[in-house]
C-alpha cells in the first residue's frame, strides 16, 4: 500500500482570508449546522398531529430512525469526501439534499403524491431519510471548516459557538414546533428550514473559498459501502432492541448483529489495505485521537441519556407534559452553552484544552452524582440546580475534544479525523440508549414490585385487591414502553373513575337498573366493583330507602378505590423517580470512565498570541 503524500500547495487559509470574509463564512456555516440541530427538536413536537393526520401512527418511530440511520452512516464517509475535494462542495450538497428533503417532507401525503411509497406516512419516512442524508454532511464538515478558517490558538472559542447552537436550537425547537403546528401547519416545521437554508447557501456560495486540503488520492468507494454495511444494521438492531419492537434474542436482530459484525471485520480488512481509506486505521495509533475517540463514545452515552431521562423524569414524576419537557430542560441547555463557550474562551487564553476537559468531566460527575439523589419528593427548584451543574459539565465536552483531535493530525487528515470523532459520539449515543433503556425497564420491574408490596401492607383486603390490579397495569405498561402518561396511571385512573361514579350516583339516584348493569361491564373497573355492580336488583332501587342502602354498600367500594389510587400515583412515582436515580448512578461511571480516557491523552499545547500581536492576512477569493 502507497500512502497519500502530504500536499505541496495546499493553502493555509487561516492566515489568507481577512477576519471580515471567515466571519461572513462562519454566520453561514453556523446558519447549515442550526438546520441540522434544529431538525431533530423541532419534529418531535409536531409528530402526533403528523401521525394523526397521515393515519400512520405505527410508522411513528420511523420518522426519527430513519433520520438517524442516514445521519450517522454518512458522517465518516463525508468527512474524507470533503478532504479530497474541499468543505465547500460537500457543505453545499449537503445544504441542498437537507432542503430537497425538507420540501419533499412537508409534501408527505399531498393528493397529488398519491400512494408513492404506500402512503402519506411512509412518504415522511423516506424524505426524512433524506433529510438525514443532506444533515451528515452539515455536521462532519462544519466542524472541520473552523480548523480550516482559525488559528489554533482561535478554534476552541469558535468551536464553542458551535456547541452552543445545539443548546439553543433545543429550547427554539420544540418551542416553535409547537407554534407552527397549532397556529399554522405541521408542514410548516419543515418548509422553515429553506428560507433559513437558502440564506445560509448563498452565504457559502459567494464568500466560501473551496477550502480544499490539497490531498489527491482515489475514493474509498468499498470502505464507503462497508461502513453503511456495519452502521445501518447495527443501528437498527439497536433501536428496534432499546423500542421493544424485538426481542434482544430474536433471529431478527441476532441477524443485523452478525451482518454488522462481518462488515466491521470486512472494514478493517479493507482499511488496512487501502491507499486513502475512509478512516485510516494509523490514526489509532495517534493516543490522541484513540482515547479522544473513546471519551466521546462514552460522552455521546451520558449525553443523550441525561436528556432523555431527565425528560422521562420531568414527565412522569413532575407531572410535565410530553412537549412541555422540551421546555423544562432549559436550565440543562443554558449550562451547556455557558460551559462549552466559556471552556472555548479560556482554552484560547491559557493555551492548554486537557485540565478544563478534566474539571468538565469531574463536573458531569457531579451532576450525575446529585441527579441520582432525585425522589419524588424533590421540588423543581432542586431539579434545576442538578440541570445547570450537568450542563457545564458537559459543556467543554463539545468543543475541546474538537479542539484536540484536529490539532494531533495533519492538516489534509482534519476531515476524516474531525467527522470520525462525531461518528463515535453519535454511535455512543445509540448505543447508551439501548443499554439505559433496558436498565430502566429492569429497574422499574424491581421498583414496582417492592413499592407496591409496601403500599399494601395494613390495608384493608379490598383496598390490596385494586393494588394488585393497579401493579399488573404498571408492569405492562413498564414492558410496553415509555412516553407521556406512562408514570400517569393513577392520575388517570383517579380522573376516569371520579366520572364513573357520578354515572353511578345518577343511576341510583334514578333508579335505573339497566345503567348500572351497563357501567358494570367496564373492565376499567376493580372487579369487586363489578360484582357489586351486578348483584343490585331492581327491587331495592325502587324505594328510597334502598337507594340509600345501595349508595352506603357503594360507598365503601368507592373509598377503597380512591385510597387505592392515590397510593398508585405514589407509587408509580416513586418507582420511576428511583429507576431514573438509578440510571444516573451508572451515568457517574460512564462519566468517570471518560475522565479516565482523557487523563491517558497527552497534555497538548496550543499555541498562544502575545497581546496586541496580529496575524496579517489577504483576503482569498472564492
Amino acid at each position: 500500500m502507497t500512502a497519500p503524500q502530504p500536499p505541496a500547495s495546499a493553502i493555509n487559509y487561516a492566515q489568507t482570508l481577512d477576519m471580515r470574509t471567515k466571519r461572513v463564512i462562519l454566520f453561514g456555516v453556523l446558519l447549515g449546522l442550526f438546520l441540522s440541530a434544529l431538525d431533530q427538536t423541532i419534529v418531535s413536537t409536531a409528530m402526533p398531529r403528523i401521525a394523526t393526520e397521515l393515519q400512520g401512527l405505527n410508522l411513528y418511530s420511523w420518522v426519527t430512525t430513519a433520520y438517524l440511520l442516514t445521519n450517522t452512516a454518512l458522517v465518516p464517509i463525508y468527512g474524507k469526501l470533503s478532504d479530497l475535494y474541499g468543505r465547500k462542495p460537500i457543505l453545499m450538497f449537503g445544504i441542498v439534499v437537507f432542503l430537497i428533503g425538507s420540501a419533499l417532507c412537508g409534501l408527505s401525503g399531498e393528493p397529488f403524491l398519491g400512494n408513492l411509497f404506500g402512503g402519506g406516512m411512509m412518504q415522511l419516512v423516506v424524505f426524512r431519510g433524506l433529510q438525514g442524508v443532506g444533515a451528515a454532511a452539515l455536521g462532519s464538515v462544519a466542524f472541520a471548516i473552523i480548523a480550516d478558517l482559525f488559528e489554533p490558538v482561535d478554534r476552541p472559542r469558535y468551536q464553542g459557538l458551535f456547541g452552543a447552537v445545539f443548546g439553543i436550537s433545543s429550547v427554539i425547537g420544540p418551542l416553535l414546533g409547537g407554534f407552527l403546528t397549532d397556529q399554522i401547519s405541521w408542514r410548516w416545521v419543515f418548509y422553515v428550514n429553506l428560507p433559513i437554508g437558502l440564506i445560509a447557501l448563498a452565504f457559502i456560495a459567494t464568500r466560501m473559498p473551496r477550502l480544499a486540503s490539497g490531498l489527491q488520492a482515489k475514493v474509498d468507494w468499498l470502505g464507503a459501502f462497508l461502513i453503511l454495511v456495519f452502521t445501518v444494521p447495527l443501528l437498527l438492531a439497536l433501536t428496534w432492541g432499546a423500542d421493544r419492537t424485538y426481542a434482544w434474542t430474536s433471529p431478527t436482530l441476532l441477524g443485523l448483529f452478525a451482518l454488522s459484525a462481518v462488515s466491521l471485520a470486512s472494514f478493517l480488512f479493507v482499511e488496512s489495505r487501502h491507499e486513502s481509506p475512509i478512516l485510516p486505521l494509523n490514526l489509532f495509533r495517534n493516543p490522541t485521537f484513540a482515547w479522544g475517540a473513546i471519551a466521546r463514545f462514552l460522552i455521546g452515552a451520558g449525553f443523550l441519556g441525561a436528556i432523555l431521562f431527565l425528560s422521562l423524569y420531568l414527565v412522569n414524576v413532575q407531572g410535565v407534559s410530553a412537549t412541555q419537557a422540551g421546555t423544562a430542560t432549559i436550565p440543562l441547555t443554558v449550562g451547556l452553552i455557558v460551559g462549552s463557550i466559556a471552556a472555548g474562551q479560556v482554552a484560547s487564553r491559557i493555551g492548554r484544552y486537557k485540565p478544563l476537559m478534566l474539571i468538565g468531566l469531574i463536573t458531569a460527575a457531579l451532576g450525575f452524582f446529585s441527579l441520582s439523589t432525585l425522589t419524588a419528593d424533590t421540588p423543581y427548584s432542586g431539579v434545576v440546580l442538578r440541570m445547570v451543574l450537568l450542563g457545564l459539565g458537559l459543556g467543554p465536552a463539545l468543543p475541546l475534544y474538537t479542539t484536540a483531535l484536529q490539532l494531533s493530525v495533519k492538516p489534509w487528515e482534519i476531515g476524516v479525523a474531525t467527522s470520525a470523532g462525531q461518528f463515535f459520539q453519535q454511535m455512543g449515543s445509540t448505543i447508551g440508549t439501548a443499554i439505559f433503556g433496558a436498565l430502566l425497564t429492569a429497574g422499574l420491574s424491581t421498583q414496582f414490585a417492592r413499592n407496591f408490596e409496601q403500599a399494601k401492607v395494613g390495608q384493608p383486603p379490598a383496598v390490596q385487591a385494586i393494588l394488585t390490579q393497579s401493579e399488573r397495569a404498571a408492569a405492562e405498561s413498564a414492558s410496553g414502553g415509555f412516553g407521556e402518561g406512562s408514570a400517569g396511571g393513577g392520575t388517570d385512573q383517579a380522573t376516569a373513575f371520579a366520572a364513573v361514579r357520578r354515572e353511578i350516583d345518577a343511576a341510583v339516584v334514578s333508579g335505573n337498573a339497566a345503567a348500572l348493569g351497563q357501567i358494570a361491564q367496564n373492565p376499567a373497573l376493580p372487579q369487586g366493583l363489578r360484582d357489586g355492580l351486578g348483584r343490585i336488583p331492581a327491587a331495592a332501587l325502587a324505594t328510597e330507602e334502598g337507594r340509600a342502602g345501595v349508595q352506603a354498600q357503594l360507598g365503601e367500594q368507592f373509598t377503597a378505590f380512591e385510597t387505592a389510587a392515590q397510593k398508585t400515583v405514589r407509587v408509580v412515582k416513586e418507582s420511576f423517580a428511583g429507576a431514573i436515580a438509578n440510571i444516573y448512578r451508572w451515568s457517574i461511571g460512564v462519566a468517570l470512565l471518560a475522565l479516565l480516557a482523557t487523563l491517558m491523552m497527552p497534555n497538548l499545547s496550543m499555541p498562544t498570541r502575545q497581546r496586541g500581536e496580529r496575524v496579517p492576512a489577504t483576503h482569498v477569493e472564492a
